[in-house]
Order: structure tokens, then C-alpha cells, then sequence
């Protein structure tokens, strides 16, 4: 391995923009869009309404939405089987070069369209509640085509396949207000003034659109399908987007982040904004199920669920720009959820709060290029991922450290968490990365053992609250001094992976980034140096989240390079103090984000195609933390992203 690190310090003294050029050229590598009919991940862009959302592709395509919630069965799939999944395209039927951006500060898309002859523009977007759009449908997709310039001829085509396209629609036709896709109770009903025709199980249009002309789309989603059709939805829609917009710029003008790189972090800030699910509170970790880790491979997961772990993280991601009231809705709803009883306290819930999902797969479908099984549900849930006591704790005391109290009302629920993290420490688990072997006795779920006592103690101190202290002090010094001798390979001079084990881990990295360890204490910087060079993967060093092939988590094939440890290790940089190292690496990361700004769980360590579900909460989360934690070490932020005071 030691060429690939050399290789690395090398890349470290270049000027970003230098480095950027040599390992990227100008042209982004991706997969061919014809390849196999599928568009690159990373040509998606994400619109929602904070209740369900849609992936876009730069060819104007909807190819992935679920109707009503975020989890529910599929209307759009043909991002997980290109021939018989369902989109909803608006493309010209000619030869078209295409850009997009979002509106500033919005989640709402545009995407112009170039062509020989003219020249036109395509907005999407879901209008939210402030747009007061419900009576037309629960949810609704809205499209809107202008003409610039010149005359651009356009194709639509409209196929929805209800029940990850398990089922084909039934179709009624109102000669002057559009076309209905029925399945069932619902219905999805396509409103518009232009002339649409079924043609097969699709309803297809032909239109020509010249500079300032325009023509409005809007699918709504209804259950029980109406009985009437409305008229009018060219100025509602136009309404809406009004609405929509200074809904989305409204809220992002609440961010407090003034720091380095706000375009990234306020982008990030939106996303994850549109992952969480408004009627409850919850947060999805990302919007996609079964994108694959690796393409042709089996790594492909249902990640349209709130696991506590990636809803934490995000809430870190918002209480660091400001936004705590967000905070404070999860932390009611997991109380909700557990009835404060932490041992009832699982992995991951439905989004409604449901408490249990069954996996299974959807033989029907091909996935992504191929890439089987399409699964939908997420077995992890019956996992234990001794971890997740620790986020929790730490997202109510950095909830503190902000300047917000914790409700009262909690503290039953965390008091109980600690007492079982007292016990229940001495037990393997399934990790971070939630393997399907043998639990081991994780490195990472120990330290966030130590953690969740060590907030809980901080807490009861800061509020004078009842707990027993004395029995708290004693289990986190002991979580410590185990973690310290089984955790720690003198041989080598690293933390390991877990007891009994030599292997490294990427997410050792989170031990400074939870005030574990000061990130420049010998046996940490060790640790990361080691990290850097033995689990760097492709050109500049990015890294892997597992520590070697030979590792078993109980799955066949690889994966891609794990995005967010690549923003720890820019964490660990900046908190070594090696700023200039952490800031050329945060902007390496910066450039493997596609055109808007958008992230998948993971890259190809090659190429840097864009791999596994999206966009990815985790990722954006990291972003916004390495963003604060760079700042706070350049002193332009008083508080780091996460660890509390040494």
C-alpha cells in the first residue's frame, strides 16, 4: 500500500484546482446513459414536497416516485428496471444538450434545454403546504415548459406503474383537462391543456413550443381517486410555484452558517431538508431503495426508513446551522416511538413511527444495470446496534451546548438509556455498518456506549437531574479503560475494528469527532495516519469503509468508496491542526458531488461514478460538519461540528 500513500502526500501539495484537473478531467466520467437504457446516478436531481419526492434525471425524465409517503410502493421505477419500471418524460424529440440548476436557495429544478433551432426551459417541482395545493391531490408533481427562444418540437410520455410496477393502470381521458392513471383506490391524474393520447399503457403528447409560449403539467396523487376534474391548474400551478419558492428560501434564510463553503453547506441543508418527513418528524436516510453499491452486485438496500443513527447525524447537521426545532420534534417522537422504555428502542421505524418492516425482494424488476436483488423493507431493523444510544445522547446534549434546553419530559427516556448502556455495553453487536455475520464487539459501538453515558452525565450535571451518578461515573471509566486495552493493538500502535481483532476501520475516525480521544493524541493520530494510507482506494487516496477483502460481513462482492468517513478524515485533519491537508481533501469532496450539488452514498474509487441510494443524508450530514469543523479550526466558528468540550 505504501505507493498509493506516497502517491497521496504528493497529491497534498498540489493547489486544488491543479489536483482537480489532473485526476477529473473536464469532462465528468460516468457510465453511458445508453448503458442499458440507465441514466448515471449521479444525473439525478431530488424535488419533494417533505412528504414524498422524485428523482429527475437531466434527460427530463421522472424515474423514480412513490406515492403517498417517501416508503410507500413505486408509481415511477424505471430507475430499477429501464424496460417496464414507469417515468414520466418531458425531453425534445430532437438532438438536445441539457443544463440544470436549482433555483437559488429552492429545491426547485430547472433544466434548459438546447437544440439546434431553439431553446427552452423545464421547472420542476413538488409544491409544499404553503402552496395550498391539497385539493387537487395528497401530493402533487408539478412541470412547467417555456420557450426561449427559436422553436423546440417536445415528446411527453406519462407511465406510471402503480406498486413498483407490479400492477398496470386503468385509464380515463377528459378531452380538455388531461389523462387518469387508476390502480385500485388511487389514482394518479395528469392535468393539462395539451392533447394527450394513450397509446398502449402510456399517454403520450406532441407539442411544439416557441419563444414564450408555455405548457404546465401536474400529476396529483389522490386516494380515493376523485370523482370530479378540476379545471384551472395552469394558474394554480403557477401559484404554487410561487408559494413553493419563497417557502424553501424562507426557511433557508433561518440558516445561521457563515461560514467557508455556505453554497455547499446551504445545498446539503435543502436536501436534507427534503428527507425529512414533515407529518411526523422522521428522516428518512435516503430516498431510494436498492441503488447499488457495486454495480451487477447484491449490496442493494431499502433505505426510505429513519434509522435513529442517520436521523442524529442529522440533526447535528441542523442544530450546527441553527435550525433546533427540528431537534426537538425527533427527540418527542422517538419518546413517542419507545414509550420511554430504551430497550424497546430499535434500529430503524417506518416514517409514519410503524414499528415493523419485513425484506423482501421484487424478483420482477432487473435493478439498476442489473444489479439484483430489488429489495424493499430492511431487515436490520431487528439488529442490535448498541450505537444508537450513544447518538441520541449526544444529539440532546449538543442540543444543550447550543443554548436550547432538553424538555423534561425526556429525561425519563434518556435516564433509562443510560442505566441499560451501563449493563448492556458488555455485549457484541452488529456495528455501524450493520454486518449479516457474527456480532463482534465493535470499537465504534463501545466508544458510542462511553458516549451515551458520558452525555448523560454531563446532562444530569448541567440540570441537576435524578439519576444514579455515581453508578454512571463508573461504567464510563470502565467503557474507557476497556476500550483502551481490548481496542487498541500496541503492536501496531492503532486502534482496531474490534476486540481481538487487528483490522482497522474507517470509523475509528469518529473517535476524536466524539471527544473520545483528542484527534493529536498518539495512539489517535496513529490510528488515522494508518487509516489514510492502508484504506485509500484510487487516485487521491479516498477511502473504503471496510478494512480489507478478507473481512467477512457475511455478503458476497465490494463496494464503493464510503463518502462519509472521507469527510471524517477531513475532521481529523482540521482537528490535528493540519488545515491545509483537510482543506485540499474537503474540496476533493466537494468535486465528486454532481452538477447540483448532489451526493450518493458512495463513489466508484475509480472513476468517481456515484453508487448506492440517493441522495444520501449521510453524506450531505458530513459535508455540513467537515464545513463547521474546518471553520471552527480556522477560528470562524465557536463550537466544532460534534465533539463536545475536552
Amino acid at each position: 500500500m505504501k505507493h498509493r500513500a506516497d502517491g497521496h502526500r504528493r497529491f497534498l501539495g498540489l493547489r486544488p484546482s491543479a489536483w482537480l484537473r489532473r485526476v477529473f478531467p473536464t469532462e465528468p466520467r460516468r457510465a453511458s446513459p445508453s448503458a442499458g437504457g440507465y441514466e448515471p446516478i449521479e444525473d439525478y436531481a431530488l424535488i419533494g414536497d417533505r412528504v414524498t419526492c422524485a428523482l429527475v434525471s437531466k434527460r427530463g425524465s421522472i424515474d423514480w416516485a412513490c406515492f403517498p409517503r417517501m416508503d410507500s410502493p413505486s408509481v415511477f421505477a424505471r430507475i430499477l428496471d429501464a424496460k417496464k419500471g414507469g417515468c414520466w418524460s418531458i425531453r425534445p424529440s430532437v438532438p438536445f444538450h441539457s443544463e440544470r440548476r436549482y433555483l437559488p436557495d429552492t429545491n426547485i429544478l430547472e433544466t434548459t434545454f438546447r437544440t439546434p433551432d431553439g431553446e427552452a426551459v423545464l421547472t420542476d417541482f413538488m409544491p409544499t403546504q404553503a402552496a395550498d395545493f391539497e385539493r387537487l391531490g395528497e401530493s402533487a408533481i408539478v412541470r412547467i415548459l417555456r420557450g426561449i427562444r427559436g422553436v423546440v418540437p417536445f415528446e411527453v410520455v406519462f407511465e406510471p406503474r402503480f406498486d413498483y410496477a407490479r400492477s398496470l393502470p386503468t385509464w380515463s381521458v377528459h378531452e380538455r383537462n388531461g389523462v387518469r392513471a387508476s390502480h385500485f383506490d388511487e389514482s394518479l391524474t395528469l392535468h393539462t391543456a395539451v392533447p394527450l393520447r394513450i397509446d398502449g399503457f402510456a399517454a403520450r403528447a406532441n407539442l411544439r413550443l416557441g419563444a414564450g409560449d408555455t405548457a404546465t403539467f401536474v400529476a396529483a396523487y389522490r386516494r380515493p381517486a376523485p370523482l370530479v376534474w378540476r379545471s384551472g391548474v395552469e394558474e394554480e400551478a403557477h401559484r404554487a410555484l410561487r408559494a413553493t419558492e419563497a417557502y424553501w428560501r424562507e426557511w433557508i434564510a433561518r440558516c445561521s452558517y457563515d461560514g467557508p463553503y455556505a453554497e455547499a453547506v446551504r445545498r446539503s441543508a435543502l436536501v436534507l431538508r427534503l428527507l425529512d418527513y414533515a407529518p411526523t418528524g422522521a428522516i428518512v436516510a435516503a430516498p431510494t431503495t436498492s441503488l447499488p453499491e457495486e454495480i451487477g452486485g447484491v449490496r442493494n438496500w431499502d433505505y426510505r426508513y429513519c434509522w435513529i443513527r442517520d436521523a442524529t447525524f442529522t440533526l447535528y447537521a441542523f442544530n450546527v446551522l441553527g435550525y433546533h426545532a427540528e431537534a426537538e420534534t425527533f427527540l418527542s417522537w422517538v419518546f413517542d416511538m419507545t414509550r420511554g422504555q430504551p430497550q424497546s428502542l430499535r434500529v430503524l421505524y417506518g416514517i409514519g413511527g410503524e414499528q415493523e418492516n419485513v425484506e423482501f425482494e421484487l424478483p420482477h424488476l432487473e435493478g439498476y444495470r442489473g444489479s439484483r436483488p430489488v429489495r424493499v423493507g430492511n431487515a436490520a431493523q431487528r439488529q442490535r446496534q448498541l450505537d444508537i444510544y450513544g447518538e441520541l445522547l449526544d444529539v440532546a446534549y449538543y442540543e444543550h451546548r447550543c443554548g436550547c434546553s432538553v424538555a423534561p419530559d425526556l429525561w425519563p427516556l434518556l435516564r433509562a438509556s443510560v442505566d441499560y448502556i451501563c449493563e448492556a455495553w458488555r455485549t457484541p453487536d452488529y456495528g455501524l455498518w450493520e454486518i449479516r455475520a457474527a456480532p463482534r464487539h465493535f470499537v465504534y459501538s463501545k466508544v458510542l456506549c462511553w458516549v451515551a453515558v458520558d452525555r448523560g452525565i454531563r446532562l444530569a450535571r448541567a440540570y441537576e437531574l435524578p439519576c444514579d451518578l455515581e453508578r454512571w461515573e463508573a461504567a464510563a471509566d470502565e467503557i474507557r479503560r476497556t476500550v483502551l486495552e481490548q481496542g487498541f493493538d500496541p503492536t501496531r500502535g492503532t486502534f482496531t475494528q474490534a476486540f481481538g481483532y487487528s483490522d482497522l476501520d474507517a470509523s475509528l475516525l469518529a473517535l476524536p469527532l466524539r471527544g473520545f480521544l483528542p484527534a493529536d493524541d498518539p495512539r489517535m493520530a496513529a490510528t488515522i495516519e494508518r487509516i489514510a494510507a492502508e484504506l485509500a482506494t484510487g487516485p487521491g487516496g479516498r477511502l473504503i469503509r471496510r478494512t480489507s477483502p478478507s473481512f467477512d460481513d457475511g455478503l458476497p462482492g465490494d463496494e464503493g468508496a464510503f463518502l462519509l468517513v472521507n469527510f471524517w478524515l477531513v475532521d481529523c485533519l482540521a482537528m490535528m491542526g493540519r488545515l491545509s491537508e483537510a482543506r485540499e481533501r474537503f474540496e476533493y469532496l466537494l468535486s465528486l458531488a454532481n452538477d447540483v450539488g448532489l451526493y450518493a452514498e458512495m463513489v466508484d474509487p475509480e472513476t468517481g461514478a456515484h453508487l448506492g441510494n440517493f441522495p444520501q443524508a449521510f453524506t450531505h450530514v458530513a459535508l455540513i460538519s467537515s464545513a463547521a469543523n474546518l471553520a471552527a479550526a480556522e477560528g470562524r466558528r465557536p463550537l466544532p461540528a460534534l465533539a463536545p468540550a475536552q
